[in-house]
């Protein structure tokens, strides 16, 4: 947890005694080695029972499996997650946390006023992490276990990326207009009131423009840019907010069990497809029927996005949004996975190859 060792120095003949501060809050790989962000990608019940995964960091250049499952304390989660458990026993003083899932660990959902949106923040008064995820119920409420037996059935996905503590006002404005529905939290009265409001689940935007769009700067300086919508946006994600941003096709992954899912979209001047099933260069294909995840890439690879939102008619109207990387070995991960998409329709929906 964070804290500060002083330590004896001799600087021009002269003894003197400092302080190094150090944290804990920091997003950590299966070692438990810190690194400035991660993707994870659970693969589905289909492979090892639904809870194996692939790893990427910037130290991996794409994708690789991990020899770990996600439910272990002893894997990137579980690492990353240390200060959070070790917290539940210690209340280790300036530690702070909010837990957000709009299908928090309870048997009830989040009020659809709520955003679509699931994830963690966690941080001291050096660093910080945000974690943006995809899977209800994660995390068990206040439980060393951390990992609900409901998320083994489908993929999901996970980015994490380390922050330092003057990141943390902005990423609680960006809370603000996903109007994320806070389970649990505890935050001390110093840290930034933006993070204090959500967690207390007190504030939203109250007039436009009801989208933002933020460049976040992690701890090694490398550039996130963070996408946020309320609902009074009344647009889809990713055709309405995203894609003009990027000035590229854009190829979403959605759940594929929606009620009234939007079509792949080529009436705008960059179009928005959608993924129909995913391949792994290890293993066999999945579709977006068993696959809970949600992200986008553009049609050049350059930019990735992990996000919180299906393209679907009812989400049009609820808060939500995405992290984004330019790192070019993400992007390419991410678009060698696209196995089918759905061009868009004209008399039918076809499900096509894309070429790569």
């Amino acid at each position: 947890m964070a804290g500060c060792t002083t330590l004896f120095g001799l600087f021009l003949g002269v003894s003197t005694l400092f302080e190094v501060c150090y944290s804990d809050v920091k997003c950590r790989n299966d070692d438990g080695e810190e690194v400035d962000w991660f993707i994870l990608y659970k693969l589905p019940i289909t492979y090892e029972v639904g809870l194996s995964y692939m790893y990427m960091d910037e130290s991996t250049k794409g994708w690789t499996l991990s020899t770990k499952e996600i439910s272990r304390r002893t894997g990137s989660l579980g690492n990353t997650l240390k200060p959070l458990l070790d917290f539940y026993d210690k209340k280790t003083e300036g530690f702070g946390y909010i837990l957000y899932n709009d299908q928090p660990p309870d048997k009830y959902n989040a009020p659809s006023s709520f955003g679509h949106s699931k994830g963690v923040v966690m941080l001291d008064r050096q660093t910080g992490l945000w974690l943006s995820h995809s899977t209800p119920k994660f995390p068990e409420y206040r439980s060393k276990h951390f990992w609900p037996q409901s998320g083994n059935t489908n993929a999901q996905t996970f980015i994490c990326v380390s922050f330092p503590y003057n990141q943390f006002r902005i990423i609680g404005l960006q809370l603000m207009y996903i109007h994320a529905y806070s389970f649990d939290s505890e935050l001390p009265k110093t840290f930034p009131e933006e993070l204090r409001c959500v967690a207390q689940r007190s504030c939203l935007p109250r007039r436009e423009p009801w989208s933002s769009v933020q460049m976040l700067t992690s701890t090694m300086g490398r550039h996130f840019t963070s996408f946020a919508k309320y609902g009074r946006f009344k647009d889809d994600l990713y055709s309405g907010l995203i894609v003009d941003h990027m000035s590229q096709d854009l190829y979403v992954k959605g759940w594929g069990k929606m009620r009234s899912p939007l079509l792949s979209n080529c009436t705008l001047p960059h179009h928005v497809y959608n993924i129909k099933e995913v391949r792994f260069r290890r293993g066999g294909a999945f579709s977006d029927t068993q696959d809970h995840s949600k992200w986008c890439v553009t049609s050049d690879d350059s930019w990735a996005c992990i996000a919180d939102m299906n393209r679907e008619e009812s989400q049009m109207t609820r808060a939500g949004g995405a992290i984004c990387t330019d790192d070019s070995a993400v992007g390419k991960a991410f678009g060698a996975l696209i196995s089918k998409f759905d061009e868009c329709k004209r008399s039918h929906s076809t499900a096509h190859q894309r070429e790569l």
